[in-house]
């Protein structure tokens, strides 16, 4: 479905946006890419990478500028956010100016470029949410749903899903990194346990929403979860720890589906599908040959117990850590 096809990438030169690009790059060679972001540096990191893809600088904090990068697109997959939860904690009107009136400008624009598909990059944190980053991507949930009401040109819809193993700023390197340094690794609680999804897995998600979606649904996958104790073994056997205490924001158990949101989720095999509350469920149903969960489901990192080993964490972290 992406070859032939022009695609738009929000804050496309993380850890994410990066697997994307090679995946794109393998399966859909025909695609024309356009990368908008605002970091230079890892513009210009990728670019002898990905000669074939089109680079623009700008925020999409800036609608004009954001309008022009989407002229002509086809399919647009918005990535870019401000992620780091301590940092929106005490930063919560730059949190909000992105990751809000940003989703916005993405909807508006993206309605005025007469663009196909949006696809938007949600969180685990915008379930439940308890800090700003996860009410914040909570509320583009929300817009991203109801912009399906403007206009029948363009579909909207999220993709919500855990923590990317090894990606920038998660506990995987954080822990390796402290082990490299001889330090006894930091754990915030004992209990704390954590969803889990490869780089691969996240990508190959994505499109498959891309692909399939039919406007206004919020994704789900259904992901593996660890406990955060275990991740510490797998990293260091036996070595030094120190609990430091939940930081601001922080949850002991990660949600990804909230209980008041089971009345509108369907269990569609691999993954869950959110709708919205005003669509009646035979459309989704009959699409994705999904069941109406039951009331009450709720889906979070503790929910089966099952966690993944430390053996099989050490395995995944050789595999997808760098």
């Amino acid at each position: 479905m992406l070859d032939e096809k022009k695609l738009l990438i929000t804050g496309g030169t993380g850890s994410f946006g990066k697997k994307l690009l090679e995946t794109i790059n393998q399966k859909f060679p025909n695609c024309l890419v356009t990368v908008y972001s605002r970091d230079e540096l890892k513009q210009s990191e990728l670019k002898s990478k990905f000669p074939n893809v089109r680079f623009i600088i700008g925020d999409v904090r800036d609608k004009e500028r954001l309008g022009r990068a989407m002229y002509g697109a086809d399919y647009v997959i918005h990535a870019a956010a401000l992620k780091q939860v301590p940092s929106c904690e005490i930063n919560p009107f730059e949190c909000v100016k992105t990751n809000v009136l940003g989703a916005n400008n993405v909807i508006e624009c993206a309605t005025e470029a007469k663009v196909e598909r949006v696809l938007a990059l949600s969180t685990d944190k915008a379930a439940g949410a308890i800090n700003l980053y996860g009410a914040t991507k909570l509320c583009a949930d929300k817009m991203f749903m109801a912009a399906n009401l403007l206009t029948p040109e363009t579909i909207f819809s999220s993709a919500r899903y855990g923590n990317v193993m090894g990606s920038r700023g998660s506990i995987m390197p954080y822990f390796i990194e402290q082990k490299k340094n001889g330090l006894p690794l930091t754990i915030t609680d004992n209990k704390m346990t954590r969803f889990n999804i490869t780089l691969d897995e996240a990508v190959n998600f994505v499109i498959h929403c891309l692909e399939t979606m039919l406007g206004g649904e919020i994704f789900v996958p259904k992901m593996q979860s660890y406990r955060v104790l275990d991740v510490a073994e797998a990293v260091d056997p036996g070595g030094a720890r120190i609990v430091t205490g939940i930081r601001p924001g922080e949850k002991v158990n990660e949600d990804i589906i909230h209980g008041a949101d089971a009345l509108n989720t369907l269990d569609c095999g691999s993954f869950y599908v959110i709708k919205p509350s005003w669509e009646s469920f035979d459309k989704y149903q009959l699409y994705y040959l999904g069941r109406p969960c039951s009331a009450g489901f709720q889906y979070s990192s503790n929910s089966s117990r099952k966690y993944l080993s430390v053996d099989r964490l050490r395995t995944l972290i050789k595999e997808n850590v760098k």
